[in-house]
């Protein structure tokens, strides 16, 4: 599909609802009037392929066209995945069974298809660990992920029945995370996010991230309240303040009161190490988003995404320089 084309299907699959939104809320922000906004969002879209989600999450009203045309927007991110990635291996990471299967030598932790196990392998799993993680194998952006505690059900048969009726199929042992991630928000994983693109004599990362639940929640994930910020690929400290899906800005954890910049994260050596292994297993997948975990005992693997963010090292809160990651991936792909 050419990029004319492209466009022409995002204008009329667009949900205009929530553009008109998007339209007011940036007026008020920026001072901008909504007709301007509107003409402003058709221009980027047509020139730089960035939907209004993308003008909005870039401040792109606060940009020239120069700054502009240095970012990665969705159009650009399909165009590189297209090039990159060969669709007949997307499953691989995309079944998260078949990942754990596939990449098992770095999930250092017990896992069970339970579409497969014996309840009786169900109760031995349950015997040696007095909680988990169920994840439904069809969803993404951790929708559907719980943690369960063995101890809340008058049976394992329950609890089997529970999991089963919810079509959690993937069951997995909890991860003890490392202390010093623990202490920047204690109630979720909080991964590291690294993306990477396979040479064809290299594995290169091209940006780190660390993702950061918030309210309680369980998982980091940006949809589910959490906030993210970048990684010092060099030194493995966090660069700036975190930042979440509303772009607010959080120098420190409302929770925990832990300052982010500056702060020293463990294990980021050992977890870029890992992902470059795990990315010289499935050539045919060159350009992979990987979740990493830091356990107690280090680096363990979570899940790959064919479909890369592309986002997390682009915001504006976190991107002093105004400029976007586009002149980076042109020195891998041509032709974005």
């Amino acid at each position: 599909m050419n990029k004319v084309s492209y466009i022409l299907k995002r204008i009329v699959n667009m949900d205009y609802k929530s553009f008109f939104v998007a339209i007011d809320d940036m007026s008020k922000k920026s001072g901008k009037s909504k007709l301007f906004l509107f003409c402003d969002v058709i221009h980027c879209g047509i020139k730089f392929g960035s939907g209004y989600k993308d003008y909005k999450l870039y401040n792109f009203y606060d940009l020239n066209d120069e700054q502009r045309s240095t970012y990665v927007t969705r159009t650009n991110n399909n165009q590189i995945v297209r090039k990159l990635n060969n669709p007949e291996y997307y499953h691989v990471v995309d079944d998260k069974i078949e990942f754990n299967e596939y990449f098992n030598e770095y999930l250092h932790r017990d896992w069970l298809d339970l579409r497969k196990a014996s309840f009786e392998e169900f109760e031995e799993f349950c015997n040696k660990h007095e909680d988990m993680m169920i994840k439904p194998i069809d969803e993404t952006g951790g929708h559907g992920v719980e943690k369960l505690y063995v101890k809340d059900y008058p049976s394992l048969k329950d609890m089997h029945d529970e999991i089963m009726n919810k079509k959690a199929y993937l069951i997995e042992e909890v991860i003890r995370q490392h202390p010093q991630v623990s202490y920047l928000y204690p109630y979720s994983i909080n991964t590291y996010r690294i993306n990477t693109i396979l040479t064809d004599d290299n594995v290169d990362v091209l940006y780190a991230c660390i993702r950061i639940g918030n309210n309680g929640a369980v998982i980091d994930n940006h949809h589910a309240g959490g906030m993210s910020t970048p990684i010092d690929l060099e030194t493995g400290k966090i660069m700036y303040p975190a930042i979440d899906l509303d772009n607010n800005i959080f120098p420190e954890h409302p929770m925990t009161h832990v300052s982010f910049e500056g702060y020293q994260l463990p294990c980021f050596p050992e977890a870029l190490e890992l992902v470059k292994e795990a990315a010289k297993k499935i050539p045919q997948l060159r350009y992979i988003g990987w979740d990493v975990a830091i356990s107690e005992n280090g680096p363990v693997l979570i899940e790959g995404n064919h479909i890369p963010g592309y986002d997390l090292m682009q915001l504006p809160g976190q991107n002093p320089s105004k400029m976007g990651l586009l002149p980076l991936y042109r020195k891998y792909v041509d032709g974005i």
